[in-house]
């Protein structure tokens, strides 16, 4: 039996061991980074970490950190980082995007641990954020950075992460102390209402004092609830008023309606306080109150830990190499001699200085194939330099690079607009203009059958007819659809996200990266053929290679016996070595020296003994079930494909597209340009993507759905992430956004049933204090519990749950 058919799995990462293991005490490793943090574990007790979750590393066989954060030690770049600093303790924040399990939090959290002079470790598993705090004179920030990307967990250190934001929210955190107030407030109204729901005996003395005093109290316990608790309703319905007087206008707010209720209450319950003596509805305006202020938090909550606006700053290091040092790349300036390694971003225009480069510009324009670029020649902003160090020269600051051209555009400085939102607002005109209708007519009919009923009906009508039912509906139910969505891996940015993919009559895709997976491709030979045993020759010697070409031919190839007597590998270009005493070298046409022209820059060519035997190309591979999508979708939208890439599947691709709207060597500002010509022809465009080049179009579109290998590493400026491992399952997230929606207007229709009740009620005069207190709680629980319990049926019949 073969190694691949034992299947023997690492015992950090869990990955296959398909080359000879490393075994240490009868544990196997898939590679050396594997073995080493184990060892790294295990030297300081904690293997414990393997007892949580097995395999609960993170693979290491491409890991290569030499001299990747060398800027970390200097000490203006540092500053940058750094929460706090002093001579005995400096603080920071790292973001991580590989945390994944509790064994990552058990590990993290005893940092300190494993490394000397670090004194705590917290981390926030949501925000996959570590805090650290260490002594500066016993251990720097770049050892410690250098040991977390050694153990698997490597930060994310970028331009945009120097840039301290505030850890909370202003406005989501005064939210958050509104709800406490008002629930505390709330809390003890009902406490001391007991005696009114239980009805004491109000001709004993002592109850009588009790009573008054209980009265008096509520209402001071009350002044929270109005004055601050209910000022943001209070204040939006001023302003919604004046704006209408000043602009002539007929558009009423929601929250009209709410502040007639709110206001109802609290003068109405004022008065039973203080000129009657008698019980008011405190417990009813605080019980709303509060469900107002809990809809709204839920409303504003969401996938906080995910990244959905992101700019060029998301994706640039926060330093390069210069000539005395380093230096931030926002400093950088024309002129400036900058070095860049392999497989780094190039972060402004630049003139190419050493004699040769490969710069890989998928991540800018789609363009899966790399260009060779020639000394003096301009490099763009957002190039990735494939093989050996360059230097350059730059021409243009960061911000005035052809990249962050993308981000001056209007698109990205304006905001989406949400015409379903306007639903609510049309309900609440109409809702409000009946209410005062009914209310005049009711303090009309008892005035002159029973005038003693006129201030207590109109205000019960005010009290009772409020639309909280309907302000809850919306976000219990997108909420719910939310967090759906995420147990399947399609994090929306907020709620009107999920309102806007039902009007949605056209989808737009990117190619590269999209329809087709970045990782995986289809490996072929061409131009000639190999016997077995060259075939085990060349697969041995690509295994000595961690470039993912190399990777690729290995895994296809496999490798059986043989000796290995010279390795060399030229970053970029190819490999070279001996194998059972044959010459073999793969790599580029410049690397063997063929013609270049026509050879694909991707083609992998072998060469046995200097004879040029063939060549490997890699062919995409498109994403599982992506043609059942695309069929799904064409029967309900218009479909088009703009990609960067060059046309060689437009015929492949052509039968799932409209006629016209198949669009290849696409530059960004081009995508960007033709979703608003889609626009303006009336469309609502849905555009999905996966790259930088597709942030212009995403934000653009009515919706951009970012699709990513990792949601956590990478995602364009975007209204939605989705996972590429739920690709197939597209179609199921706009039907159910489709039903979600479906579920508030059926919630709307229950707030009126109930407001139809409450209000027939009200109209008579006899809605006491007690029954207020219970039947206007009921109305809003019932509601929710509909919207909430609605939403999980529909989701578990369409086996989203």
């Amino acid at each position: 039996m073969t190694l691949n058919e034992t299947k023997i799995a690492c015992y950090h990462c869990g990955d296959e061991c398909a080359d000879s293991p490393i075994v240490l005490e009868e544990k196997h490793f898939c590679c050396h980074g594997c073995k080493t943090v184990y060892e790294i574990l295990q030297d300081n007790n904690l293997c414990s970490y393997y007892d949580l979750n097995q395999h609960a590393g993170v693979s290491l066989k491409a890991a290569n950190f030499s001299g990747k954060y060398d800027y970390l030690s200097d000490d203006t770049i540092q500053a940058q980082l750094l929460d706090f600093q002093s001579d005995t303790i400096n603080k920071v924040t790292l973001f991580i995007p590989a945390i994944h399990c509790s064994s990552c939090v058990w590990l993290l959290e005893n940092f300190n641990k494993i490394q000397l002079g670090v004194f705590t470790a917290r981390l926030n598993f949501l925000k996959k954020e570590l805090s650290l705090s260490y002594d500066p004179s016993k251990v720097s920030l770049q050892t410690i950075v250098e040991l977390l990307a050694t153990l698997g967990y490597e930060p994310l250190i970028n331009l945009q992460s120097a840039e301290h934001q505030p850890k909370q929210n202003k406005v989501q955190r005064r939210l958050i102390l509104q709800i406490g107030v008002v629930g505390f407030c709330m809390g003890n109204v009902m406490l001391l209402s007991f005696p009114e729901y239980f009805k004491l005996d109000l001709n004993n003395l002592v109850d009588a004092t009790y009573q008054r005093f209980f009265l008096y109290l509520n209402f001071l316990l009350s002044l929270p609830v109005f004055f601050f608790g209910a000022s943001d309703y209070l204040r939006g319905a001023f302003i919604s008023l004046r704006e209408n007087i000043q602009k002539k206008t007929n558009v009423l707010s929601v929250d009209i309606p709410i502040a007639l209720g709110i206001s109802a209450l609290f003068i109405r319950s004022t008065f039973e306080t203080f000129v009657n003596h008698s019980a008011g509805y405190w417990d009813s305006l605080a019980g709303l109150v509060f469900f107002l202020l809990t809809g709204k938090w839920v409303q504003q909550v969401t996938y906080n830990y995910l990244s959905f606006e992101r700019n060029y700053k998301s994706y640039f290091p926060l330093a390069v190499k210069v000539k005395n040092g380093y230096k931030n790349v926002s400093e950088l300036q024309k002129g400036d001699i900058i070095d860049i390694h392999n497989q780094e971003l190039i972060p402004a225009d630049s003139i190419l200085l050493s004699e040769r480069g490969y710069i890989d510009y998928s991540f800018v324009t789609g363009e899966s194939e790399p260009i060779k670029k020639e000394k003096g020649e301009l490099i763009y902003a957002g190039g990735r330099l494939i093989g050996e160090r360059a230097s350059l020269t730059v021409q243009k600051q960061v911000s005035q690079s052809y990249l962050t051209e993308l981000w001056n555009n209007d698109a990205f400085k304006k905001e989406k607009k949400t015409v379903t939102t306007d639903l609510a607002n049309a309900f609440s005109k109409y809702f409000t203009y009946v209410t005062l209708v009914i209310a005049t007519i009711t303090g009309i009919y008892w005035y002159f059958n029973n005038p003693a009923l006129v201030w207590s009906s109109i205000t019960a009508v005010l009290m009772v007819a409020c639309p909280c039912a309907l302000t809850l509906s919306m976000p219990f139910t997108m909420n719910t659809t939310m967090g759906i969505f995420g147990r399947n891996k399609f994090f929306v940015k907020n709620q009107a996200v999920i309102q806007l993919l039902t009007e949605i009559n056209q989808v737009v895709f990117d190619k590269t990266g999209t329809l087709t997976e970045n990782k995986n491709g289809q490996l072929h030979f061409e131009d000639g053929q190999l016997n077995d045993e060259e075939k085990n020759w060349v697969g041995q010697l690509a295994a000595q290679s961690v470039h993912p070409l190399s990777k690729m031919i290995y895994k296809h190839l496999g490798i059986g016996k043989g000796n290995i007597s010279y390795f060399d590998e030229i970053k970029g270009m190819g490999i070279e070595g001996v194998v059972d005493g044959n010459f073999i070298r793969l790599g580029n046409a410049e690397y063997l020296g063929l013609a270049a022209g026509g050879v694909r820059t991707s083609q992998v060519n072998v060469e046995i003994n200097r004879e040029y035997r063939g060549y490997f190309t890699i062919k995409a591979d498109y994403r599982k079930n992506w043609k059942e999508v695309l069929k799904q979708l064409k029967g309900n939208f218009k479909m088009a494909l703009v990609s960067g890439d060059n046309d060689e599947e437009k015929e492949n691709l052509s039968p799932f597209f409209d006629k016209g709207r198949l669009l290849f060597n696409q530059k960004p500002q081009d995508k960007l340009n033709f979703i608003k010509q889609e626009q303006e022809a009336g469309y609502h465009v849905l555009m999905i993507g996966d790259g930088l080049n597709d942030a212009g179009a995403l934000r653009q579109s009515n919706v951009g759905i970012a699709l990513s290998e990792d949601v956590q590493a990478f995602s364009p400026a975007c209204d939605a992430i989705l996972d590429a491992s739920m690709f197939s399952r597209l179609t199921d997230f706009l039907k159910f956004s489709k039903i979600a929606l479906t579920i508030v207007k059926a919630s709307f229709v229950l707030s009126v049933v109930y407001n139809f009740i409450g209000i027939g009620w009200a109209v008579s005069g006899q809605l006491s204090p007690v029954m207020a207190a219970i039947f206007m709680p009921l109305s809003s629980l019932s509601v929710v519990l509909f919207a909430v319990g609605m939403t999980y049926l529909f989701a578990r019949i369409k086996k989203l749950i």
